[in-house]
């Protein structure tokens, strides 16, 4: 089983707090919520992650191991961040085949993902003209190719109608039942609440929950969501204060 653990990491830009000392773990066989307003340092600790960032201090670390000492990489993690990067005028099997090559996976796995995420019926469609729900299973059987043990995706219902949204929901849930660590970013909370078993919720790039679901009481996860990262009375009656103890910027 190959897990996700984060370990007191802080990433600063100047004078700007990314994420501060942040700790927690991603199971296997579980499909994980990363959850957190805008700003909050989702994906920050993302790309962190991934390689993309290097920390300030700590580390975040995939099987033990950091993104960068991986053999295969791409065998063992597959990453959707945003869904770009494809060539508009390359039609969809041939942006997966050269990725293939460069993976060093079979062209069989190829029509495998395609048929997987449901696009074999718009293979040979240039992306360009691909809507963004089309785009996002794109980017999902780019992450699929290499058949990895760890899936990290940002906002992958992005695009999607409610039919794509219940379909993800499903292939999401069967990489988690197969023994997969799957790390889902998004910000819509209803469809979270229908997916994951587990919750990472960060707020001002601090940590104010790592657990399971069913962890956060008898509140809706937007209700958690909310308290957790919104505003609490000052029981001395002054300014409203953050989770923590800062005051918002206004009160400063």
């Amino acid at each position: 089983m190959t897990e996700i653990s984060v370990r007191d990491l802080t990433k600063r830009f100047g004078a700007a707090r990314g994420v501060e000392e942040l700790t927690f773990d991603v199971p296997s066989g579980q499909v994980t919520g990363f959850l957190g307003p805008n700003g909050a340092g989702k994906t920050t600790t993302l790309r962190v992650l991934l390689g993309l960032v290097r920390p300030t201090s700590g580390e975040a670390l995939i099987g033990g191991r950091r993104y960068a000492d991986l053999e295969r990489p791409r065998r063992v993690v597959g990453a959707l961040l945003e869904a770009t990067g494809f060539h508009p005028g390359r039609r969809a099997r041939d942006h997966l085949r050269i990725l293939a090559a460069t993976t060093g996976v079979p062209v069989s796995r190829v029509d495998e993902v395609l048929e997987l995420v449901e696009l074999a019926g718009h293979a040979e469609r240039r992306v360009g003209g691909y809507s963004l729900g089309m785009r996002q299973r794109l980017g999902l059987a780019s992450a699929l190719l290499g058949d990895p043990q760890v899936l990290v995706l940002d906002e992958p219902a992005n695009g999607l109608d409610p039919a794509g949204m219940a379909w993800l929901r499903g292939m999401l849930r069967r990489l988690a039942a197969e023994g997969r660590t799957v790390l889902v970013s998004s910000h819509v909370l209803s469809e979270v609440a229908q997916t994951v078993d587990h919750v990472v919720i960060v707020h001002e790039g601090r940590l104010r929950y790592a657990g399971p679901l069913d962890g956060l009481g008898d509140d809706s996860l937007e209700d958690a969501f909310l308290r957790l990262t919104g505003p609490v009375p000052d029981p001395a009656g002054g300014a409203p204060q953050r989770p923590g103890g800062t005051a918002p910027a206004a009160a400063r």
